[in-house]
């Protein structure tokens, strides 16, 4: 059942105050009124998106913003007798009426006013009058008006409108022929002299009256020209995106900086393209916008081997390079690379405290956690070393390949060891609470592999019970840890996350979460930071990736077949643009377009293009699953380190050594 009390929130909170809305009448106003109850049946689930939904006699409700916007601009306040044209639905005069004293309504179609009259009833609004006639040419025996609004768009400014105001009075109408509209607002000087002032474009439906449009002459004017395909719609949106090395790449994406968290994804795990376009956001974000934390879908051992690297810190004894495991090429790579020395040279001109981060926040690598806390404890507490050696002694087994834990934790005595590393994990982090913030990285990196060895167990042991649990599982310790180092890093702490577009793009409209019951960090991130959290995703059509063909396969370079015909990629592709972002806040009526699930490609490591279809397809709501999209219509495969890449001279703490 859709919560509304939450929606309202979330409209708000996205469409309205992101959106620059700020008048708190407004605000409040559009908080209280139940916008459900002013939509045809059925379509209630759609109440609160930024888009106008078609009502009976041919009219439209407002999406929300015009909404308030139009009040904003009337500049309504508290006591003010008001004037609307075109009721339609009501929501408009029953958001006028919680700010107002009182609001005249006026609506030509009898049946729309029939029924807002009763929506009014049954919400006890009773400082609304409704009358049906012709709203050009006003009230007069109820003005003058404070506000004059006009929900219909008429050839010009009626002059029985403008006489009906009072001095200093704002009247807000939409001027011009549907595809020319300009939003205009006059405001009463004197007797004889009106302020104009253009708002911007929009598009309502005819005004049609005496000092409007003839009824023919509107039914010309309103007869729709033909409707706009997707990828039109799409060509219109985007935002063609310059040259990944143009500084001017990370510059458009400022608009998310004021977010806490901004999460990138990617539509396979080895493509440049996607690698690239990260690094410069990001960098961007670092730089300019005050974030300091890089998390990635990458195990915590072997990313706080960069860490190190990255902020100077002193480098821990490590028995392995990090990375070796499958796949390699997913961060051991030229892009990756280049990003992790920028980030050094960077961190070098800044001090300890303001450099930026480079953490895992993946749980796959239990055997290198597992080493990490026992290293800290034997340079900081040799007898709580011997101790923690002791509880993990039931996991040591399993360090190598702990997929096959699962099999021999069905028995009961293997209940000791998850109570023995949950005791472990507690304890470490009672000490960092012990310790308070300053207790330092050496710490933080101990606790969270003690938690990484915690969540590993548990995740290989329901691997075998199969189902979204271990997934669940995976994406929620992921989650965490991201929390845990906002946590770490302050209140005023700002992260960017790479992970693949299935961990990024909200669960509940994929496939994952309405068929699987999965959940993903983009949902988690929704749900606990609302609008703080901004979802990207990334796509492409065709080109080459580095991909396997089995797990732990080789590494081949794979041509990517062209996206599917009912395919999300395949209505980019056909737009024409070949490299842009999308915003899907400032496009209503793209996102209104692509609602309606499609069909969405996923490439991970594994990519199999003879099963395509059925392995690397599944239905999302794109402006649902992410808020903006980055789409490269060609693509290249990622470049695995080789020893050409390793420069002469590289300090000891260089992580992507040979």
């Amino acid at each position: 059942m859709i919560d509304f009390s939450r929606a309202r929130e979330r409209m708000i909170t996205s469409h309205l105050s992101r959106r620059g809305i700020r008048d708190r009448h407004v605000v409040e106003a559009m908080g209280v009124v139940p916008r459900e109850a002013f939509v045809d049946p059925g379509f209630e689930e759609f109440a609160y998106e930024d888009s106008a939904l078609s009502i009976s006699h041919g009219q439209t409700i407002s999406q929300p913003y015009i909404v308030a916007l139009m009040i904003e601009r009337a500049e309504v306040q508290p006591g003010d007798t008001v004037l609307e044209i075109g009721t339609g639905s009501g929501y408009a005069a029953a958001v006028l009426s919680r700010i107002a004293a009182y609001v005249y309504t006026i609506e030509r179609h009898a049946g729309l006013a029939e029924v807002a009259e009763r929506r009014f009833a049954e919400l006890r609004y009773g400082n609304i009058d409704v009358r049906v006639g012709d709203g050009t040419a006003g009230w007069p025996e109820a003005g003058p008006f404070d506000a004059i609004l006009v929900a219909a768009g008429g050839p010009e400014i009626p002059h029985a409108l403008k006489e009906q105001l009072d001095l200093g009075g704002h009247l807000v109408i939409p001027v011009g022929p549907p595809e020319e509209q300009r939003l205009m607002k006059v405001t009463r000087v004197n007797a004889t002299t009106f302020e104009e002032q253009d708002l911007g474009g929009v598009r309502f439906v005819p005004l049609v009256g005496e000092y409007g449009w003839h009824e023919e002459r509107a039914q010309s004017r309103a007869r729709p020209r033909p409707a706009p395909t997707l990828p039109e719609l799409v060509a219109e949106a985007a935002e063609p995106l310059p040259d990944l090395d143009d500084p001017a790449f990370g510059l458009l994406f400022d608009r998310f900086a004021g977010r806490r968290i901004v999460l990138l994804g990617e539509a396979s795990h080895g493509t440049s393209e996607f690698y690239r376009a990260r690094a410069a956001i990001t960098r961007r974000l670092i730089e300019e916008h005050g974030f300091a934390i890089v998390a990635v879908e990458a195990d915590w051992p072997d990313a706080a081997a960069v860490d190190r690297y990255v902020r100077h810190r002193r480098q821990g004894i490590r028995l392995d390079a990090p990375f070796q495991r499958f796949p390699t090429w997913m961060w051991r790579n030229r892009e990756v690379m280049d990003f992790v020395e920028w980030m050094r040279e960077h961190n070098g001109r800044r001090s300890l405290p303001d450099r930026a981060g480079f953490y895992g926040l993946d749980i796959y690598n239990m055997r290198g956690s597992i080493s990490a806390v026992l290293r800290y404890l034997d340079e900081t507490d040799p007898e709580a070393a011997a101790v923690a050696r002791e509880r993990y002694g039931c996991l040591t087994p399993w360090q190598n390949e702990p997929s096959t834990y699962g099999r021999a934790a069905m028995t009961a005595g293997f209940r000791k060891c998850e109570e023995a590393v949950v005791r472990q994990c507690r304890e470490l982090l009672e000490k960092q609470l012990e310790a308070g913030r300053d207790s330092g990285d050496e710490l933080l990196d101990a606790v969270q592999n003690a938690r990484l060895v915690a969540s590993a167990e548990r995740y290989y042991r329901i691997m075998y019970y199969a189902g979204a649990d271990s997934w669940n599982m995976r994406d929620t310790h992921m989650f965490e840890t991201l929390e845990h180092l906002l946590n770490a890093r302050g209140a005023r702490s700002k992260a960017v996350v790479w992970a693949h577009n299935s961990h990024i793009g909200d669960a509940r409209h994929t496939d994952m979460g309405m068929a699987r019951e999965e959940l993903n960090i983009g949902q988690l991130c929704r749900e606990r930071f609302g609008d703080q959290a901004a979802l990207i995703g990334f796509g492409t059509h065709g080109g080459h990736v580095a991909a396997a063909s089995d797990w732990n396969g080789d590494m081949e370079v794979k041509p990517i077949r062209p996206s599917l015909e009912g395919s999300y990629e395949r209505v980019m592709h056909d737009s024409g643009v070949g490299c842009f972002l999308i915003d899907f806040a400032r496009h209503a009526r793209l996102r209104d377009g692509l609602l309606k699930p499609l069909l969405e490609r996923f490439i991970g490591v594994i990519y199999r293009p003879d099963t395509e279809r059925f392995s690397h397809y599944a239905h999302a709501s794109l402006p649902r699953q992410f808020d903006g999209f980055v789409w490269f219509d060609q693509t290249t495969p990622v470049e695995p380190l080789g020893a050409q890449h390793i420069k002469a001279g590289v300090p000891d703490t260089f992580p992507f050594g040979l």
